[in-house]
């Protein structure tokens, strides 16, 4: 098994909320900015749903991306996938996976780090994140910054944290 090979990179609200009616929470600048410095180098893997998330529908910018769908759709600058299998057929090393939450779901077995931006609020949300915290597999091991919000940020003056759990090898 690849057990490891991926990490997760996720937003998520104090109850592990990631979106609602296929949007994200906020729109924060310095979240934005953590998210691309963590997967610049990485083939990212994602939903046709966070594809259409992204400005103009577009993948992102300088990565490999690779879009997991059951449909035949094609996406131009992307290559597309239809199943777990074929995703680790195509995909040879390390990766980021960046949702949503079905990809979540299905690929975080496949993680060994998930990156959080937790926003320190409850939004109404309509799709989770795995709870880690309630999970024995994986421990909270970093806090890398802790920030408010902006002015120009969608929700000013909410509370931010960067924080990095590990997949806990049983021994």
């Amino acid at each position: 098994m690849s057990r490891g090979r991926f990490i997760a990179v996720v937003a998520t609200d104090n109850s592990w909320g990631i979106g609602k009616g296929g949007r994200l929470l906020a729109h924060v600048r310095r979240d934005m900015q953590y998210f691309r410095e963590l997967t610049d180098s990485l083939p990212v893997i994602y939903g046709r749903k966070t594809l259409a998330t992204f400005p103009l529908g577009r993948p992102l910018p300088g990565r490999r991306n690779i879009v997991m769908s059951r449909s035949g759709i094609t996406v131009e600058g992307a290559e597309v996938v239809h199943s777990e299998r074929e995703l680790m057929r195509t995909v040879r090393g390390r990766a980021a996976v960046i949702g949503g939450g079905e990809i979540y779901a299905l690929l975080l077995r496949h993680c060994s780090k998930v990156y959080v931006t937790r926003f320190h609020r409850d939004f109404s949300c309509d799709t989770f994140f795995p709870n880690l915290d309630d999970s024995d597999e994986w421990a909270l091991t970093g806090v890398i910054d802790t920030f408010t919000a902006t002015e120009s940020d969608s929700v000013p003056g909410m509370k931010c944290s960067l924080l990095v759990y590990e997949r806990q090898e049983n021994e």
